[in-house]
């Protein structure tokens, strides 16, 4: 998983509008640690995506901030191999995001309760 991967996906809003949007992820690992980055732009919608995880056998914890919306919090879930499923809650959102990678390949699918309710990203190494 480590490295820089480039892809595009659509994100979707409350008012059911989508738009696509084009995206860049990088990842840094380290043992049972991850730093992940995932910019995320359209003409019209843009989200910069931080985490900072830890894995103790299948569990993965840690923290993660959105810098242009100003809202961070805690991640929590499992994975594995390049796969995982984790809660991002923060006070009044929480979004559940799973993430799949196989060979240079990757998804990235995030479902949440806000503003903003979800995108569908493929990125590839």
């Amino acid at each position: 998983m480590a490295g820089t991967w480039s892809g595009a996906g659509t994100v979707t809003l409350d008012d059911g509008s989508s738009e696509r949007i084009r995206c860049r992820a990088t990842y840094h690992v380290g043992g049972p640690r991850m730093t992940m980055g995932l910019t995320c732009a359209s003409d019209a919608y843009k989200f910069n995506l931080a985490a900072d995880v830890q894995a103790e056998g299948n569990a993965v914890t840690g923290s993660w901030s959105e810098s242009s919306r100003n809202v961070n919090g805690d991640l929590r879930g499992r994975g594995g191999g390049g796969n995982f499923q984790v809660v991002a809650s923060a006070p009044g959102f929480n979004a559940d995001i799973a993430m799949r990678t196989a060979g240079n390949k990757q998804s990235v699918t995030i479902r949440a309760d806000s503003q903003f309710r979800g995108a569908n990203i493929t990125l590839s190494k």
